[in-house]
């Protein structure tokens, strides 16, 4: 069930909503919308009764969800949640673009990216301090040190850092130095680690998982947005099909569907979609022509040495130039490209 403000209702109407919520045992969750406020309802069904709320001062109207992930839904908040942090801004028409290398290897590796990408145009640098492999015995990242190499490309670029956090007890650490806190595919449903980024201030970047449904994925989402962080973007990286020709399939009808039912971003993986560079600037493309919100692409000094994901990774020139292409799609359909 969601309460709707009216359009003049004041800050302090809408917590009083909020206590009454709490007053019956349920959770109250405050969005505060460009528009409007709502306060959504979360908990036992049989203790919603609208009555009690519509008589409220400064309700405008009380609805009930029907989509089982309450605050996620475009019944919630109609209008698009826009991500900003540093210079990257994701969401309400604008197109994010978030580069690096998969892994953090060596100071002089993650400052010729930093460069490289925000010459090109990126706002974002992503790069794995932590990284989750399939094989113990493969590269594992630097951990915090490669947090550390990270901040001092942000200091010098401006650039967001994007990284992936792995566990609950971790991520106080990754906070400490990132802009944007990612959970990857193999993460999706690990649900201790969203609501454990949910209660924290960073936004985060939520890959779908390689077997997760659309509805499973929108209520991973959830997880993190009914702690209280509504500063959540949906990653599709591809899911796992009976191909081979590439390392997922990428579905990129993911994003007309997701903002058909969710006000939440929607960014775009051709790295991991795809698996070989050689598609990825197709992809990336296509990515902007669909209005997803942005993408997150691997780019790397030398693919061929790297220490991990060197076969989707882009060089520095392609990545310019797939840059360059993007932009002309991103002006030609009013897209502001980032």
């Amino acid at each position: 069930m969601i309460i709707v403000m009216r359009q003049d209702a004041s800050r302090e109407a809408a917590e009083d909503v909020a206590k009454r919520v709490e007053a019956l045992g349920l959770k109250p969750n405050l969005i505060f919308g460009e528009e409007r406020t709502v306060v959504a309802v979360i908990g036992d069904d049989r203790r919603k009764d609208r009555e009690k709320f519509e008589s409220c001062e400064g309700v405008d109207k009380v609805l009930t969800i029907l989509a089982e992930y309450k605050i996620a839904s475009l019944e919630t908040k109609p209008e698009p949640t826009v991500i900003r942090t540093q210079n990257l801004v994701i969401g309400g028409g604008n197109f994010g673009v978030i580069a690096g290398p998969c892994s953090v290897e060596s100071e002089e590796q993650i400052l010729a990216s930093a460069r490289a990408v925000k010459a090109a145009g990126a706002t974002g640098l992503r790069g794995g301090a932590f990284k989750p492999r399939t094989s113990p015995y493969s590269f594992q990242g630097m951990k915090e040190d490669g947090l550390k190499l990270l901040a001092a490309a942000r200091e010098e670029t401006g650039l967001a850092i994007v990284t992936e956090v792995m566990t609950p007890h971790h991520v106080d650490l990754v906070a400490s130095y990132a802009d944007v806190m990612q959970i990857g595919a193999r993460n999706m449903q690990n649900y201790h680690l969203l609501q454990a980024v949910g209660e924290c201030d960073k936004p985060v970047m939520l890959k779908r998982g390689a077997s997760a449904t659309m509805d499973e994925f929108l209520l991973a989402a959830e997880y993190i947005l009914d702690q209280g962080n509504q500063q959540v973007m949906l990653c599709e990286r591809g899911i796992r099909t009976f191909e081979s020709h590439t390392r997922f399939t990428l579905p990129l009808a993911s994003v007309p569907y997701l903002k058909s039912k969710t006000h939440l971003p929607v960014v775009i993986d051709p790295s991991h979609g795809t698996g070989h560079a050689n598609l990825v600037p197709s992809m990336c493309s296509a990515s902007v022509a669909v209005k997803a919100d942005g993408m997150i692409v691997e780019v790397h000094p030398d693919p061929s040495n790297a220490m991990s994901d060197g076969a989707q990774s882009l060089t520095f020139k392609t990545f310019e130039a797939t840059m360059q292409e993007c932009r002309k799609i991103a002006d030609a359909i009013g897209l502001t490209l980032h």
